[in-house]
């Protein structure tokens, strides 16, 4: 890579990594996870950074990179594997909102892969059903469908918890 090229990138990547990394997390729900999947993402990008950085849109390009790495490492069996004897603890809630954070993390980590990559690059990165469409490379029907057995599974979700408390309380 020439030397104005890797200084493009570096520069590139200490700008939008805070934001990789917030989508890997929404999409896969575990911190190291996440990282690989950036760490992945970064150096596919790193190895094809002219093309990237020659795109339309080098976001949108970089972000669908990140959902393909992310999907491609659902489909292997190593995403099921736990290396853990017990579930860890959950850090205690440290700033306001955090419950809610936890909570839509974990409301997403019971949907498939492609209705969570859906959701996630709807909701929380606020693109588009065009551009979901782009990033994941389907068609926007595809989108919409996935977008909306997606928020289904949620509510019927949210309804059994709300049931069970209501049960739990009263």
């Amino acid at each position: 890579m020439r030397a104005e090229d890797e200084t493009e990138y570096v520069g590139y990547v200490t700008v939008r990594l805070p934001a990789l990394y917030r989508t890997a997390y929404l999409l896969c729900g575990d911190p190291h996870q996440a990282d690989d999947i950036v760490q992945t993402t970064l150096t596919k990008l790193y190895r094809h950074w002219r093309r990237a950085a020659g795109a339309d849109n080098t976001d949108a390009y970089v972000r669908r990179m990140l959902v393909r790495t992310y999907l491609d490492d659902r489909r292997g069996g190593w995403s099921r594997i736990r290396l853990v004897p017990e579930t860890p603890d959950r850090p205690v809630p440290g700033a306001p909102g955090i419950e809610d954070r936890e909570a839509v993390r974990d409301l997403l980590a019971g949907l498939p892969p492609a209705q969570r990559a859906v959701l996630t690059l709807r909701f929380a990165c606020d693109l588009s059903v065009a551009e979901v469409a782009d990033v994941l490379g389907c068609s926007t029907g595809n989108v919409k469908s996935h977008t909306s057995r997606g928020l289904a599974a949620l509510r019927r979700r949210l309804d059994l918890e709300a049931c069970t408390d209501q049960r739990a309380g009263g």
